[in-house]
């Protein structure tokens, strides 16, 4: 029994590696499923990248469902999402809020300078400490955040005309059917 040890064990890694394979076959890698869905999104109180002396809170959104973006000048999948956002963003129906992520404020304006602007208003959060509190994991990341400031949505990744059109305008029509 001792000599066929060996085998099971090997039989065992096998079996496991074999399962993994199917599992990631059969769902999203980029799909993170996030504890704040449903939850209230965290309190924050953010500098406008415009006029730092301005701030914009979760408070002062509450009463209209809104999008957050997290982009950077830095990241090279937001260069991407970027005409997405400029050719759909306006159509949504819903404020879309820039969350200028990590990035020296005179990057970000040169950025939006040359590509761009789509967003209603744009805060900053330099050092990314707000964003621990959303669970950002990097740029870009999308929040859909109802009316009364509860995160109905998550996007990991850029988004794609496909996957607005599947994903993200589905779920503000739910919230605009949810209210009242």
């Amino acid at each position: 029994m001792s000599r066929l040890a060996p085998f099971f064990g090997f039989m065992l890694l096998v079996a496991l590696f074999g399962f993994g394979i199917w599992w990631n076959t059969r769902h999203d890698q980029r799909e993170v499923p996030s504890p704040l869905i449903g939850k209230p999104a965290p309190e924050f109180v953010l500098p406008l990248l415009d006029d730092p002396a301005r701030t914009v809170s979760k408070a002062s959104m509450l009463g209209k469902p809104y999008l957050v973006n997290v982009f950077a000048s830095w990241c090279i999948a937001c260069g991407e999402e970027h005409p997405v956002l400029m050719a759909e963003g306006r159509t949504l129906g819903i404020p879309v809020v820039g969350y200028d992520y990590k990035d020296a404020p005179e990057d970000a304006k040169a950025w939006l300078a040359r590509h761009g602007n789509p967003y209603d208003m744009v805060i900053a959060d330099r050092e990314g400490r707000t964003a621990i509190d959303f669970g950002v994991y990097g740029a870009p990341e999308s929040f859909l955040i109802d009316a009364k400031g509860v995160i109905r949505y998550k996007r990991i990744g850029p988004f794609t005309p496909e996957v607005i059109a599947s994903e993200l305008k589905p779920a503000i029509a739910a919230l605009q059917k949810e209210a009242p």
